[in-house]
């Protein structure tokens, strides 16, 4: 008797030991699983998206012409905490752009019967395209609403220069003529000249003309947040090709060109 009584009170005490084995482990995995669904349903807050791309156009006034252009720039922060400062900008540009000679301007045919204005002594207009590459830095302040910062720019690559000649009507020719040594005479007749002959007369005579260029400038950006480019640049431009173009009769062929501009920008970035 004494020998079932301890064997019952043994698997009794065995039971219990288990049972209370088996809740802990239960209570272990509910605790578990209750901070993976807390860890689910509450993510960890993230910061805002740090602005590294911008894009942008704009349009020179250059001190021998005019420009219209393009900007695309990715930001190169200093460390992340300064990455919406745009401290460091790489820049791609496509620019297109009209060189003048500073003598022109316009005139009109002496009797005033001309058909329209043109530039007298003009022979040939004078087209670029060109693709750069460079970066814009920052020098002072920083693109806070209601604050101004000041920015270094530099940017070159290659220059396609395009060089189309420049037509006039005149009343001692029924076709329009061209700068040549056999037209000069009447070419620079004034009272003889019409006036031009209209941009697309000469369109299948251009020469392309390749070269280099670079400029160098300061931008001020303007911008009321970060989001927004509102800016104006004013600087030098220089340009070199690989022929000396000629634009006036009456003034030498030089294969380079240099300028002063002020440019107006405007853009957005992400």
């Amino acid at each position: 008797m004494k020998t079932l009584l301890k064997t019952v009170f043994l698997l009794l005490a065995s039971v219990n030991v288990a049972s209370h084995a088996c809740g802990q482990v239960a209570a272990h995995s509910t605790d578990t699983t209750q901070k993976k669904l807390q860890i689910a349903t509450f993510p960890k807050p993230k910061g805002p998206k740090a602005i590294t791309k911008e894009m942008s156009i704009g349009f020179r006034l250059n001190s021998d012409g005019w420009s219209i252009y393009a900007d695309r720039g990715k930001v190169k922060p200093i460390d992340m905490k300064r990455s919406d400062m745009f401290h460091n900008v790489r820049l791609w540009q496509i620019e297109f752009t009209e060189k003048k000679n500073p003598k022109e301007y316009k005139s009109t045919s002496v009797d005033g019967s001309g058909t329209n204005t043109y530039v007298y002594g003009k022979i040939n207009n004078f087209y670029a395209l060109k693709l750069g590459w460079g970066y814009r830095k920052m020098l002072a302040g920083k693109p806070d609403p209601g604050t101004v910062s000041i920015h270094w720019v530099n940017t070159g690559g290659l220059a396609i220069g395009f060089l189309k000649p420049y037509y006039l009507n005149v009343y001692s020719d029924p076709a329009a003529i061209k700068y040549s040594d056999a037209t000069k005479q009447d070419f620079l007749n004034q009272s003889l000249i019409e006036g031009n002959a209209g941009f697309s007369k000469g369109i299948g005579e251009v020469k392309i003309v390749p070269g280099f260029h670079f400029k160098s400038a300061i931008h001020f950006d303007f911008s009321t947040n970060k989001k927004n480019v509102i800016g104006i640049e004013t600087g030098f431009n220089v340009e070199y090709y690989t022929t000396a173009v000629q634009l006036m009769a009456n003034q030498p062929a030089v294969p380079y060109f240099a300028d002063l501009f002020l440019a107006l920008q405007f853009g957005k970035r992400w």
